[in-house]
């Protein structure tokens, strides 16, 4: 790094600070650290497991090495040393963290401190790479480290000398930034990338299927591929999770949400996929498909509409549908039976287990001593790289000769006991279980709860599990167990710690339950956890804290839709109809309303006794797309018929609701009745503003609006809109606000007030900005266009224009034609300044969201907007 000076990052690649510390003893300074990092608009990295016995090493270094500055904070306590370890937890990340890292460490004011912390300490005032100050309390440090921070940055700017490189894979624009990042090295599949990347070339093949058994590899291999074919897919890869996608119906909904594609059902969602992939050279990842097998003909439909769009899928069985190419996915090879150093060093699977090994135990090395065990395990366990992973971790207790001589004594064992699985998915589950065994029996029973969860999950939600279960109590140290058994994994999402399992780990656990008769109980207590959150945050969608309230769920919607899924499971039907409900909001803003109704079409369909209310509910849901798009007047029926059933249930919010959407339905129809629809309109309207629903009395109010401009009253349509405003504002309901806006600054462009419209505008990006709507930051920039075009800026029209194009494509937007108005205006200078408009168009093209906020405002607005954008 000598001589290169250090970068300046842009807003939407946030500096991510590590902070190491003890614990329990330390909370209040750790939340004080927290509060000061987020403060100055950086990404906390707070190891929940660190600075505890049996540090895993390698996710300590994963941390580390995404990691831009080192916080240490330091008070009375050194932390335990584990058996056979030379150093704390504490210890052990200051040692790791590279020589070059800015570090700041604190020592809290003690009457007592633990020996050896204060020969670590001694140490810290040594090392010249290290700016340490002595505080009293956690009010004081959060001051020091937000000024030592402030501090830190102004002396790397003024050492820099050359503006920053863009960092595609941060932009907040960047589609490959959607894989993955591997925490480990990924070994022995150079030749596995090669040969799918040929398969690749061209196009030629739509969809390339990897196909093999469990923990052979298949979703680190397509990692792998995604990264090393980027330039062959110049508009972007996704990466599509589906580990927790178990209905067909569910997978265009998880491809939509993953593309940015919102659902808010006025067109069909498969339409709306084909818009955003169209003419564009994208590879889509689709990651565990297995589970909803029977959905990959849909991928036959996408090829007709999305044809320069290829598919590469990871899958235990073949999809057999037209223009699959199938890649068979083997294990790593391992040596002759005769296992030597050299000929194990030359073996992808030992190299593997000792790369594994090595990240459990630093001190770790392949010698003449222990290569034939090593060689032994690996055969064992036939190459099988999550299998080696596993046996791998047991290195920091048992020698090599320990783990083959047990590994011996007991595969052979376990995989008698499951025949009717193939080979492989033998050894592999056999690995799991006897992973397992060597777990204490809480611990156990801890990792096959976990089972019950989705892709993610939080300690908080772990320990709610807790109640009567052997391990209630000390959760976080049963999690730090199962972590050192490379069972679960830890990941830093949105600044918190967040744990998981891998795909066929979660399904030995939640498969051990059943056995055992559990799998319900566990079921439910996630579910009660979950719909509990829900309870606590819905609230929020209504108001002020809306924006915060959709990010909180955003985080925990792999869990939201498994426990909406647990609760149809379990037969708690009108449970899972409320919960539904109760997110009405959060569905509409994020556009994931089909996914709900295959969700309430499955309550339906298993006809037990339910509510009227849930009943209402769950046919809401399902006439919601319909009345979009197949209006009907049975639709419009089955909505009067949900007005009932919720005014039957005393629910007069819900039944207001569904008056309005009603009126909505009745527009829709081929031959709409618009007198009889403005009149349930004000019907909604006037209910919901007696019932004090400030949300739905303004987004009725926009329907009002909207109603006016297409019956010619813009008067009365403006007049409905600002109204719709002054709630909207009144409530703190961003979502509104930004509709609203937007159609008052159409009208306003349609009478040609730029200055007023331009205000409109503005206002309105930066909501949609700050709600992450990017509907609304595409409205707002084709907003801004049309006052361009009315100034007669040409260029800067085009941009606008342009900018907001690339994000209507990309999340395939759909418009009434009538609510469209900067085309026109921006058309009028393709004449009169065609080079003009030409060239900005050519700009706006190349910015990504982040840039095209940036153009479009004022330097007041560009900085709030940059500074709501390092958190997206």
């Amino acid at each position: 790094m000598t001589g290169v000076p250090p970068v300046i990052r842009t807003p939407d690649q946030r500096i991510r600070v590590f902070v190491s510390s003890t614990l329990r003893e330390l909370a209040a300074e750790r939340a004080a650290a927290r509060a000061a990092i987020e403060r100055m608009r950086l990404a906390p990295v707070m190891f929940e497991l660190g600075a505890r016995p049996h540090p895993p090493r390698s996710l300590y270094r994963a941390y580390l090495d995404q990691s831009d500055v080192f916080v240490g904070i330091y008070g009375a306590s050194y932390g335990w040393v584990a058996p056979g370890e030379e150093v704390s937890g504490l210890e052990d990340e200051y040692n790791l963290a590279p020589r070059g890292m800015p570090k700041l460490v604190y020592i809290k004011a003690s009457q007592t401190r633990d020996e050896r912390l204060e020969q670590l300490i001694g140490r810290i005032r040594n090392d010249d790479t290290v700016a340490y100050l002595s505080f009293d309390t956690a009010a004081q440090l959060e001051e020091q480290i937000a000024q030592d921070l402030a501090t830190l940055f102004a002396e790397r700017f003024e050492e820099s000398q050359r503006p920053p490189e863009p960092d595609p894979a941060a932009s907040a624009g960047s589609l490959s930034a959607r894989v993955p990042v591997p925490y480990t090295t990924t070994i022995g599949r150079e030749d596995d990338i090669d040969a799918v990347r040929s398969l690749l070339v061209g196009g030629a093949n739509r969809t390339v299927s990897l196909i093999g058994p469990g923990g052979v590899g298949k979703s680190r291999l397509a990692i792998e591929i995604a990264r090393a074919t980027e330039d062959l897919f110049p508009d972007g890869t996704y990466f599509v999770p589906l580990e927790g996608v178990l209905e067909p119906g569910l997978l265009l909904p998880t491809i939509a949400y993953t593309l940015g594609v919102r659902d808010n059902g006025e067109a069909a969602l498969e339409e709306r996929i084909s818009r955003a992939l169209a003419d564009r050279r994208v590879l889509v990842v689709l990651d565990n498909f297995e589970q909803i097998v029977d959905a990959a003909p849909v991928l036959v439909r996408l090829y007709t509409v999305a044809p320069t769009a290829t598919f590469l899928v990871t899958s235990r069985i073949v999809l057999r549908i037209r223009g699959e190419q199938v890649y068979e996915v083997r294990a790593l090879p391992v040596p002759p039976t005769t296992g030597t150093r050299e000929r194990a060093a030359a073996s992808a699977a030992c190299v593997l287990f000792v790369d594994r090994a090595r990240a459990a135990d630093p001190s770790f090395a392949l010698t003449d001593e222990n290569a034939a065990d090593v060689t032994a395990i690996c055969r064992a366990l036939e190459g099988i790289p999550l299998a080696i992973e596993l046996a791998a971790a047991k290195a920091r207790m048992l020698t090599p000769h320990g783990i083959a001589q047990r590994l011996g004594a007991s595969l052979p064992l376990l995989t008698a006991a499951v025949r009717d699985l193939p080979e492989r998915h033998r050894t592999m589950r056999a690995t799991i279980e006897w992973s397992v065994s060597l777990l204490s029996p809480d611990d156990r029973d801890l990792f096959e709860s976990l089972g019950v969860f989705a892709t993610r999950f939080t300690l908080d939600a772990v320990e709610s599990l807790g109640s009567g279960r052997p391990w209630d109590g000390r959760a976080i140290d049963g999690i730090a167990a199962l972590v050192d058994g490379s069972l679960v994994t830890q990941t830093d999402v949105g600044g918190r710690s967040v744990y998981s399992l891998l795909a066929i780990v979660r399904e030995y656990a939640l498969g051990r339950l059943r056995e055992r008769g559990e799998d319900g109980a566990l079921r439910m207590a996630h579910a009660d956890y979950y719909t509990a959150l829900v309870h606590r945050v819905a609230p929020g969608l209504r108001g002020s804290a809306q924006a915060e309230a959709v990010a909180e769920l955003g985080l925990e919607l792999p869990n939201l839709r498994a426990a909406i899924r647990h609760l149809v499971y379990t037969d708690r039907l009108d449970d899972a109809g409320d919960f539904a409900w109760s997110l009405l909001i959060y569905w509409w803003i994020v556009g994931f309303l089909a996914e709900v109704r295959v969700w309430m079409l499955e309550l339906l369909a298993k006809e037990q006794p339910i509510t009227p209310h849930t009943r209402a509910v769950a046919w809401f849901f399902a006439l919601w797309g319909q009345m979009w798009q197949n209006p009907s007047e049975e639709a419009v029926a089955g909505l009067a018929e949900c007005v009932r059933l919720f005014t039957e249930s005393g629910d007069e919010d819900a039944a207001a609701m569904a008056v309005a959407a009603r009126a909505t339905a009745r527009v829709q129809l081929p031959d709409p009745d618009l007198e009889t629809a403005e009149a349930e309109l004000q019907d909604a309207f006037d209910r919901l503003r007696g019932l004090g629903n400030g949300w739905a009395e303004a987004i009725t109010e926009v329907s009002l609006g909207r109603l006016a401009w297409l019956r010619g009253g813009l008067d009365d349509a403006l007049t409905h809109f600002d109204h719709a405003t002054a709630l909207a504002e009144a409530g703190g309901d961003l979502f509104t606000l930004s509709v609203a806006g937007n159609q008052t600054g159409r009208l306003l462009l349609l009478r040609g007030a730029a200055d007023a419209a331009e205000e409109v505008f503005r206002r309105t990006l930066l909501v949609s900005v700050r709600l992450r709507f990017e509907e609304g930051v595409a409205y707002g920039l084709e907003g801004l266009c049309g006052v361009a075009a009315l100034r007669g800026d040409a260029e800067r029209a085009g941009t606008l224009s342009a900018a907001a194009g690339t994000i209507r494509h990309r999340i395939g937007m759909f418009d009434v034609d009538a609510f469209t108005v900067h085309t026109a205006l921006r058309d009028r200078l393709r004449t009169a300044q065609p080079d003009l408009l030409a060239a900005g168009e050519a700009h706006g093209a190349q910015l990504t969201p982040a840039e095209a906020v940036a153009y479009a405002l004022p330097a007041p607005d560009r900085d709030i907007a940059a500074d709501i954008v390092a958190h997206w």
